[in-house]
């Protein structure tokens, strides 16, 4: 906000107003002061005790308002003499290296050796590629393309030395070469064909695609228009955050005008994913040419346009293209650890919920109450929430566990849930258990399947570094309450409610008493009638 000058003129004259206000009442106050003193000790005196008043004030406030006036006589750095701030935001390969050793902490607390391991290998494969310094280039196309002749047309025409084939496999080839005015080295990635037929040609696939997400650069060759699935597969390409070339081969087999044509076309197609100048022309086996009389003539490769262009992002971009590659696959890898580990949790924190259903189940077994009105803090305790944070790395207090606790189970009431898993219940009971029975099973069993739904709405709160999200709570558990009311779900529950819970109190019960309904009570009745007889 800008003051003009008119206002800053009102401002002085109310700030002097302001001032000769509270100078008047300081010296009305010490006229007051010096006037009582005087009636009781004396005129001489108590000037005297107004001295001894004043420098007493002074030694108060001079501590504070000594800084201050330091600070008013400090002349005003200069501009070069300042130190210079820390830099807020860090390279990228020290984000890559931060991210690789954060890795560390999720890895120590994954069980399953397998998975930990194979993280490992991968963490330490992140970690020597942040080190190699060379820039890779992998290649693809389907195998009618003409890949292999534009690898070897590429290593034939770069300048510099070109190495044997590294880790060659039945998959892929790399060699490394130098390009000239480059400080890195380079590796050019020969990929199989991609878009083949079959089981054999599916894995190869996958594996291409592994290789593209380890590159810094992307080559996709294609000879004519994009088919559907060529077009998909540079979707796909793009989608991985790379910098990505489409090479159009086979050049040499057009005319000039249809080769414009196609790539403007191509250009267009692409509009939003490549950009129009990394769309580039290339003949890397052009067909040779009849000469009468004599031997074939066959003219040599047409890759100066793509040589040319490779050549300017890599001198430009390089250094940028290596650091984002590796960030990005220090991040997936952050992502797998951490998928890991949350697919541990989940399976330790099920457990839990598991133990505390039927527990529940056990106690209103022994101890019937009048209904489930209390449900909130019967079936979803304190402790199974305790347990379920320890899990997910948190320290709750019983206090902080039991009010969680309780706001499920309030909205379990207030969403009609325990009445609606009562009856739900209820019916799915009544056909296979007397009468005798069912009051008691049925208000066990429907304590341990709401407590289901507590502790996977629990789970669901941790997961989300306890937050209900952007639903509220209700969301949350009115979610898992369908999911648990699904048939599948429910039948499950109730052939383990049959084990945990129905079938240990019939066999407590009087042997007189019919059996429940069904295949399994009917093999029981046949066994008893095979022993009485």
């Amino acid at each position: 906000m800008t003051i003009t000058p008119r206002q800053r003129l009102w401002i002085l004259l109310l700030g002097s107003v302001l001032v000769l206000i509270v100078l008047g009442m300081a010296m009305q106050a010490i006229n007051s002061l010096r006037w009582n003193l005087s009636l009781m000790v004396g005129p001489g005196l108590a000037d005297l005790l107004l001295l001894l008043i004043a420098a007493a004030g002074v030694v108060l406030v001079a501590p504070m308002l000594l800084p201050w006036i330091q600070a008013l006589r400090r002349p005003p750095p200069s501009p070069g003499s300042a130190d210079p701030a820390p830099p807020l935001v860090c390279t990228r390969h020290e984000a890559a290296e931060r991210q690789l050793q954060a890795i560390d902490q999720t890895l120590a607390r994954i069980r399953d050796e397998v998975q930990r391991q194979g993280l490992v290998q991968e963490q330490e494969r992140v970690r020597a590629e942040l080190e190699r310094g060379d820039l890779v280039i992998v290649v693809f196309g389907t195998g009618s393309t003409g890949k292999t002749s534009l690898i070897q047309a590429l290593l034939g025409e770069w300048v510099g030395p070109v190495g044997a084939a590294m880790g060659s496999t039945d998959v892929s080839r790399s060699y490394r070469l130098r390009l000239r005015g480059l400080d890195r080295g380079v590796r050019l990635v020969d990929t199989p064909g991609i878009l083949e037929a079959g089981a054999a040609g599916l894995q190869r696939e996958v594996l291409a695609r592994e290789q593209a997400g380890r590159a810094d650069l992307l080559l996709l060759l294609v000879d004519g228009d994009l088919r559907a699935s060529e077009h998909e597969i540079l979707r796909s390409l793009a989608g991985l955050g790379k910098r990505l070339l489409l090479v159009l081969n086979k050049c040499d087999l057009r005319g000039e005008h249809e080769e414009k044509q196609l790539l403007t076309l191509l250009r267009s197609r692409c509009r939003g994913v490549i950009a129009p100048e990394d769309v580039i022309p290339v003949a890397a086996s052009p067909q040779s040419v009849p000469m009468p009389g004599g031997r074939p003539l066959q003219p040599p490769p047409e890759l100066d346009a793509l040589i040319r262009r490779l050549a300017t992002v890599l001198h430009q971009d390089g250094e940028e293209l290596l650091a984002d590659n590796i960030l990005l696959q220090s991040r997936r890898l952050s992502e797998a650890g951490r998928r890991l580990l949350a697919a541990q949790r989940r399976s330790d924190a099920g457990r839990i919920v598991d133990r505390y259903m039927w527990i529940g189940a056990g106690v209103l077994l022994v101890t019937p109450l009048p209904g489930l009105d209390l449900l909130g803090t019967a079936a979803v305790n304190a402790q199974m929430v305790v347990e379920i944070a320890r899990v997910y790395g948190v320290s709750l207090s019983r206090e902080s566990a039991q009010e969680l606790a309780v706001s499920v189970g309030r909205t379990l009431a207030g969403l009609g849930m325990i009445k609606g898993g009562v009856s739900l219940l209820s019916a799915a009971l009544t056909l296979n258990l007397p009468a005798l029975m069912l009051s008691r099973v049925v208000q066990a069993v429907t304590a341990a399947w709401l407590t289901r739904i507590a502790g996977w709405s629990f789970q669901r709160y941790f997961e989300q570094d306890q937050s209900w999200g952007d639903g509220g709570i209700q969301q949350v558990v009115q979610e898992h309450y369908d999911l648990n009311r699904r048939d599948s779900a429910l039948q499950r529950f109730l052939e383990a409610a049959f084990s945990r819970v129905i079938d240990p109190l019939q066999r407590q019960k009087d042997p007189q008493l019919p059996p429940r309904r069904g295949p399994r009570g009917e093999a029981a009745a046949r066994d008893r009638a095979d022993q009485e007889r």
